[in-house]
């Protein structure tokens, strides 16, 4: 008889929960912000120096826009082939679900193509963006809408953009986009999109357009197409410099509609920053992502039932580490006047080691690590993120809260 009761209580168990969960609203408008190396070290360093910043003796951990968020996971990275992941198979396995191995592009060990979930979300009949700080054609954007077996294919990678249909694409241009005829440009114009240079030209065009591509506004005098730096952009202060946040500002104004929309923005260039063990500029880049995630926010607290945001990162890099930060100096000794030139910003006396040691931050490498790295998660469907989990988990848990099938 006592069996019986249990077994009855647990089936009440199941109806009451399987209830309440019918009963919780779904994920309409999506947010997912990847820190490119952007591990639980960048993210304390950058937080001890907000502290700092307001005084020498100041002591604690200042707020980053994510800080706050009331759930906390730590995600596992390594991929197929390799305990260290890169960022392409670190972004596939974002995009996809799945372990491929380092340097594919959503193509598994087998050979066969997987699918990114901004399809699968598309498919369900959502509007989806796509935006980095660099260079569309980059591995973790590129992860999001295409496939290649090498993730340094791209005029292969560029050329697919088109093919993907999504409604928003945010960057600092193709890469190689002349590597074959048609280009990746003409490519895209003949596929519908309208593509606008600089923030005056999106703003002129994107009332007319059903799809768009915002670059960044060229410019002859910088040899890469990705975004300055934010350490760049103090130095150069030039009105035509895009940030992530006004990325995600525009992305925003053409996605927002009653069905909902998916975004994958991109904070690229902490990973750079990491790789030198540059420590002003990994702070920086993090506070520069920060700002874009403030911008989400904006718009969930317009919508806070059915908003979800998370933040993570594809890898970990540097491995940075607090022994007794004085990261007070790293503003007085780095942040440049307004108007020099930063090319060369820590060169001579402030290097990179002598500042990191001078303000008490150890590294551990000059590449990757095999570290977990850190899942913020607000909004509908944030509680599926809490704890350890693997960053396969994180795009089915997406699809999980917005209702739609993996």
């Amino acid at each position: 008889m006592k069996s019986i009761k249990n077994i009855l209580l647990s089936l009440i168990t199941v109806v009451i929960a399987s209830s309440c969960c019918e009963n919780q609203p779904k994920a309409q408008y999506v947010f997912l912000f990847i820190g490119d190396g952007m591990g639980f070290g960048a993210v304390s360093v950058a937080e001890t120096y907000l502290a700092q910043s307001e005084g020498e003796d100041a002591i604690g951990m200042g707020q980053l826009a994510f800080s706050s968020f009331p759930v906390l996971g730590a995600s596992a990275t390594f991929s197929a082939d390799h305990q260290r992941t890169d960022s392409a198979a670190g972004g596939s396995a974002l995009s996809t679900g799945e372990k491929v191995n380092n340097r594919s592009i959503c193509i598994a060990p087998d050979g066969d193509t997987l699918q990114s979930i901004a399809y699968k979300i598309h498919d369900a009949g959502y509007k989806v963006g796509i935006a980095a700080t660099v260079c569309i054609d980059h591995a973790t954007p590129a992860s999001f809408f295409g496939r290649s077996s090498d993730r340094g294919n791209y005029y292969e990678i560029g050329s697919q953009l088109g093919d993907s249909g999504f409604e928003f694409f945010g960057g600092g241009d193709f890469n190689h986009p002349d590597e074959g005829q048609p280009d990746c440009f003409s490519k895209a114009e003949d596929a519908g999109y309208t593509i606008a240079y600089g923030r005056e030209e999106f703003l002129q065009k994107k009332g007319d357009a059903d799809k768009i591509v915002f670059f960044q506004k060229r410019d002859t005098s910088r040899a890469t197409n990705q975004f300055p730096t934010r350490l760049e952009r103090i130095g150069r202060n030039n009105p035509d410099d895009l940030t992530l946040a006004e990325l995600v500002e525009g992305g925003i104004e053409v996605l927002d509609n009653k069905k909902g929309f998916f975004m994958m923005a991109e904070g690229s260039m902490i990973d750079w920053a990491a790789h030198s063990n540059d420590l002003p500029g990994m702070i920086y880049e993090t506070l520069d992502m920060s700002d874009a995630i403030e911008v989400a926010l904006e718009f969930y607290r317009k919508h806070p039932e059915n908003t979800l945001i998370v933040v993570t990162a594809d890898h970990e890099t540097g491995g940075p580490a607090c022994n007794k930060p004085q990261l007070n100096k790293v503003k007085a000794m780095c942040e440049p006047a307004e108007g020099t030139n930063v090319d060369n910003y820590m060169s001579g006396e402030n290097n990179r080691s002598e500042l990191s040691k001078e303000a008490g931050i150890g590294w551990t490498t000059g590449s990757h690590t095999a570290d977990r790295v850190p899942v913020f998660a607000i909004g509908a469907g944030s509680e599926k993120f809490a704890g350890e989990i693997d960053n396969t988990d994180i795009p089915r848990k997406i699809c999980e809260a917005m209702g739609i099938n993996f």
